[in-house]
């Protein structure tokens, strides 16, 4: 697992409970900063994933 990965699992983390709490408390703009944040580690995550599949079919 490389650190791309990793930020990239965290920033999913902390997006989804940022989302749930805008849901929870009726905080739209919360629950959009959440969706977006979420969506940023997943691609941060992707390219992570990516780098380590490259690096193992080297």
């Amino acid at each position: 697992m490389n650190k791309d990965q990793v930020k990239g699992r965290i920033e999913e983390a902390k997006g989804k409970v940022k989302e749930i709490a805008g849901k929870i408390v009726g905080n739209k703009d919360l629950e959009q900063e959440g969706k977006i944040q979420n969506t940023e580690g997943k691609v941060q995550a992707g390219y992570g994933d990516l780098k380590e599949d490259i690096k193992d079919a080297l």
